[in-house]
């Protein structure tokens, strides 16, 4: 373990003497950061993500705990105290926690308090993996670490000389208990805390060994210890346990937890740690991490920029997470949140599909289609117990967002080719939720109105109405695609054909862009393009006229053609990044972001705008995509804690840069097609799970050298704007031949073009 500790402190001083990487990384998890997109805070993200320490959509997530209990910025790189390794299961700091505990080393004077037990940590004595982390806690002279399993982890406390050491456990408040079990060294639990919607009967139940015996021990409840009691409910519980130390002895503990149950807690322990050092725990994490991070290796690129991309991919590894656990007869079964039992079959948590659908899902469909076949299995089951599926899950149905893009991530995946589940389920559970107001945000927020007048109308007092009907268009587009290829009869699904077309009657044909508009028909005044929110989601309408992910043709054609549209793209980032943020009465931090960003009112820190720089492909102007697109990687992601432009939000970010490093992107998800644009890397394999591999070469690829003067695929010359994901699913190769100036003859015929309803001929 010595020799792996050196490794994780002296590779990162190695690479520096290697600023350009060749070849692919044997190890691409020592390439991750995990405090990217720490430094941030509620009036400015860079990222607003926590160092998790998990393996590959872990049940349960680690990380150092620098904020109060309930503080959803849980850790910030900027802060200068630890107050626990905490067990977390956090989204964003947004959504914030739940189910959640945390374990604390002491020593000196007992103690529980969240102030009083916290200690001084300097980042120079922290290391931070995806499968590991480890401090130093400078008031306790005591180095914590902590490795992960999917359910249970080790945590190993190295003390000094004291007759006075201890680990503090924190249930948290809302509701939890605590017992202490000194003859089996043992501590076991539960926490009931949680911050969204309404679950029924939620516990999280823990157990703790130590190999140590505890020579003193308490528990505690609020603010006081409780005397001469081992076992302890209420609001706020936790445990105190004691004994001596020599210098340098290691206390280590196992844990694990369930959903379920206590007995639950003690199989995932058994069947994950059994038993395995902490040592043996460390590497079978290291190792989940680099299976699924080499499916994507990337060569030819600064360190930097490898550094960014496997931050990346791993930050998409992490949620949603998984909510199933396996029972003694080796079932797959779950907690239910919407009826507090036990149920069969698999379920995820921590996602919402705002953000998601646009590029998350379309890479699993890709690249780990395994994984998200459990994740449609787990949607079954989300419509079959509580009614709906979840549009935002964390863990249960929350009343955040917009939209119905749920209908995205099921049809995407079945037009991916995913099977082996039950497809009929999800398909009425997408017609269900397309026709129907439901609850905590499922469903369709005026869909009465959005059913009669083809809009969600601005004076009926629902908000961000010009938003969700260009989302539901496009949803009901996903629907159509998805009945259709299931062989659903064309009454029916033609419907959602006519449906996705809704999005022309928020088309303003004065000023050309999506504007709010009255019961009457009659456009909204008046109209700012530049006001955020009131008619839009967390962004203005230079940002949401683009979100017409079906038909770029058609909304092309109410501009007034190909070139009028261009001329609208390029004043996205030629317009100065002004801004009305009167609905809100602040500058909310996405708008803070765009500013910063300076690149005009392209605001990429928030979902609904990156997609935009790939629509150049639907007008015949290619090298605009290339050039953005290189930019964007360049000026906004970063390896560092301000590494991000704006909220990582659970992978979506991290996805548009590993897609549009690897050079395409899925703009219309639910289609079979990739938009292009110029890959980062000279050289990038994927590795796909039926065996076959994407190689992508740039031999002469540069930051100079950014535009495509040609490409070939599988050794023909290649026109097209677009990939083909069946094409690209049987092996392909790919090779790009760069070049500093724009090739302004390639991709510029109709022919070429990405898809649009518009253009179907089918």
């Amino acid at each position: 373990m010595k020799k792996i500790l050196f490794l994780l402190f002296i590779i990162p001083f190695l690479q520096f003497k290697s600023q350009w990487i060749e070849k692919a990384p044997e190890n691409p998890e020592e390439f991750v950061n995990p405090l990217i997109g720490t430094l941030s805070k509620p009036s400015l993200s860079n990222g607003n993500t926590y160092p998790a320490v998990a393996v590959p959509h872990g049940m349960n997530l680690w990380t150092p705990q620098s904020g109060k209990n309930g503080n959803g910025w849980q850790y910030t790189y900027d802060a200068d105290k630890i107050r626990g390794i905490k067990q977390t299961h956090q989204p964003s700091p947004w959504m914030n926690d739940y189910g959640m505990f945390s374990i604390m080393p002491i020593t000196g004077k007992m103690r529980f308090n969240e102030d009083e037990r916290a200690s001084w940590f300097s980042h120079k004595s922290e290391v931070s993996k995806p499968y590991y982390y480890s401090v130093y806690l400078a008031d306790h002279n005591v180095t914590a670490e902590v490795t992960p399993t999917e359910r249970a982890a080790q945590l190993r406390l190295t003390y000094p000389d004291s007759d006075n050491s201890w680990f503090v456990v924190d249930a948290f408040d809302k509701g939890s208990s605590i017992t202490i079990i000194p003859s089996q060294k043992k501590i076991i639990g539960y926490s009931t805390k949680y911050s969204r919607g309404k679950l029924v009967g939620f516990k999280n139940y823990f157990v703790i060994y130590a190999d140590k015996p505890f020579a003193k021990y308490s528990t505690w409840k609020d603010k006081d210890f409780v005397k001469d009691t081992l076992e302890i409910t209420g609001n706020h519980c936790g445990a105190v346990v004691g004994f001596a130390t020599k210098k340098g002895e290691k206390v280590n503990l196992r844990i694990a937890s369930s959903f379920i149950s206590l007995e639950q807690a003690e199989l995932n322990l058994q069947r994950e740690l059994n038993k395995d050092s902490f040592d043996d725990t460390f590497k079978k994490a290291k190792s989940a991490w680099n299976e699924k991070l080499k499916r994507v290796e990337v060569a030819g690129g600064t360190i930097d920029q490898m550094r960014t991309f496997y931050s990346s991919l791993y930050r998409m590894l992490c949620f949603p997470h998984k909510m199933y656990e396996i029972n003694k007869a080796g079932e797959v079964v779950h907690y239910s949140p919407y009826s507090g039992k036990t149920e069969p079959g698999y379920r995820f948590a921590g996602t919402g599909f705002w953000d998601t659908f646009r590029a998350l899902y379309p890479f699993l469909n890709l690249v780990y289609p395994s994984i998200n076949v459990e994740m449609q299995k787990g949607l079954i089951s989300d419509y079959k117990e509580g009614g709906w599926l979840p549009e935002w899950s964390s863990p249960s149905y929350s009343d955040i967002m917009i939209g119905n893009n749920s209908a995205s991530v099921v049809a995407d995946a079945y037009m991916k080719g995913l099977r082996d589940y039950d497809i009929e389920t999800l398909y009425q559970a997408l017609l269900h939720g397309a026709n129907n107001e439901g609850p905590q945000a499922t469903g369709r927020l005026g869909i009465e109105y959005y059913k009669k007048l083809c809009y969600v109308p601005y004076d009926v007092k629902i908000n961000e109405n010009v938003a969700r009907t260009l989302e539901y268009a496009y949803d009901d587009f996903a629907i159509a695609q998805l009945g259709k290829a299931l062989g659903k009869p064309e009454s029916e699904w033609g419907e959602y054909y006519r449906r996705s077309q809704n999005f022309q009657k928020v088309i303003d044909p004065e000023t050309k862009l999506a504007r709010g508009r009255n019961q009457d028909g009659s456009f909204q005044t008046p109209f700012n393009p530049f006001k955020w929110g009131d008619a839009f989601t967390e962004g203005n309408s230079w940002h949401y006229t683009w979100s017409v992910f079906q038909d770029i043709e058609g909304l092309s054609k109410l501009m007034g053609g190909r070139k009028e549209f261009s001329k609208n793209l390029d004043k996205v980032f030629e317009m100065p990044p002004v801004f009305d943020d009167s609905y809100y009465g602040s500058t909310i931090h996405e708008i803070q972001e765009m500013v910063n960003a300076n690149m005009g009112q392209y605001a990429h820190g928030n979902q609904p705008a990156q997609h935009i720089i790939y629509l150049y492909n639907y007008s015949g102007e290619p090298w605009k995509t290339q050039y953005w697109v290189r930019e964007t990687m360049n000026r906004l992601y970063q390896p560092t804690p301000d590494g991000y432009c704006g909220d990582e939000d659970n992978g979506q970010t991290s996805a548009w840069y590993i897609f549009s490093a690897l050079g395409f992107y899925p703009v219309t998800p639910a289609t079979d097609q990739y938009v292009l644009g110029a890959p980062l890397f000279k050289k990038a394999t994927i590795h796909l799970e039926n065996g076959k591999n994407i190689e992508i070469k740039a031999d002469n690829n540069s930051d100079e050298k950014r535009y495509v003067k040609s490409l070939n695929m599988n050794g023909q010359t290649y026109s097209k704007n677009w990939l083909s994901h069946q094409e690209l699913m049987k092996g392909a190769t790919l090779q790009f031949n760069m070049d500093n100036k724009p090739n302004k003859n390639r991709g510029t015929n109709e022919k070429d073009f990405p898809y649009s309803y518009s253009t179907d001929k089918k």
